[in-house]
């Protein structure tokens, strides 16, 4: 089973020096080299299939001149690979040592390894651990379950935050002025059970503030239910990291297993906010 992959659209950069949007929201000054740079990674980093020059030019707007020789570059460091005939471009090894870099020095990803685990134990359903950025979740751990019929994420899915239960419980511990200013002016259907209206996605955060805990039902996977918890340790702060557990929708229709899954995920989501509060 698998999830759906959600692209962002690639802008273009005309500019020596351009302003930026920093992580934290404020305009920064950008070099154009470096954005270019950084704009093609991402734009490999979310294609399956390997890009011709061709392709490449025509999503990024680069002159193919200067973009040649900037593939030619990270072909050469690493960071971008060849197809056998040369002529198709992807993602490189070098891409996967910074991002499993990030993974072993974050320390909310260390102190949640034990947790997930225990979780997957106590409901044998798949678990993950999920950060808000931007207006989007980005998959950071995952434990599967053992079932023969069970969620298989990768750990670096990007996905919208409207549209998972990951984003719900986190977009939640914000008001909807702030929710408002987070998401883009139009929200992507994954499926047709994901809700695109504002109204409608307002009031379901509504109800996850007052239930303690977010619920979606096939909104980016058919067939699929997930609950998620946000982690309260950065308090007055909005959380930012929350966990969550995947359960096919056979096995969610069963009541007494929804209950269990959704008792254990939420003590195990205070058990490792408590955690968080002292270790980060």
């Amino acid at each position: 089973m698998n999830m759906v992959q959600y692209d962002e659209s690639v802008g273009t950069l005309e500019r020596r020096t351009e302003h930026v949007k920093a992580a934290d929201g404020a305009a920064t000054p950008g070099v154009k080299s470096a954005d270019r740079t950084v704009e093609l990674l991402e734009l490999l980093s979310r294609t399956s299939e390997p890009l011709t020059l061709s392709e490449i030019q025509r999503e990024l707007s680069y002159p193919k001149s200067s973009l040649f020789v900037l593939l030619r570059t990270l072909v050469a460091r690493g960071w971008v690979e060849t197809d056998r005939r040369g002529t198709g471009y992807s993602i490189g090894v070098r891409a996967l040592l910074v991002g499993t870099s990030y993974l072993d020095r974050d320390p909310v990803i260390r102190a949640a390894t034990r947790v997930l685990e225990e979780l997957r134990a106590e409901v044998n359903e798949t678990v993950h651990l999920a950060r808000l950025d931007g207006p989007d979740v980005v998959y950071l751990a995952s434990r599967e379950s053992a079932h023969q019929l069970r969620l298989t994420s990768r750990v670096g899915r990007r996905l919208p935050a409207h549209a998972t239960s990951l984003g719900k419980a986190l977009l939640a511990q914000r008001p909807d002025e702030e929710v408002d200013e987070i998401l883009p002016a139009e929200l992507v259907a994954i499926t047709p059970q994901t809700l695109t209206d504002r109204k409608a996605l307002f009031a379901d955060l509504a109800v996850t503030r007052e239930r303690g805990y977010a619920l979606e039902r096939g909104e980016n996977t058919a067939g699929l239910g997930c609950f998620a918890v946000a982690l309260a340790y950065k308090y007055p702060a909005p959380a930012s990291e929350a966990i969550s557990c995947s359960v096919p929708s056979v096995r969610l229709d069963d009541p007494e297993h929804a209950a269990q899954v959704a008792d254990a995920i939420v003590r195990h989501a205070q058990e490792l906010g408590a955690i968080l509060r002292t270790a980060v």
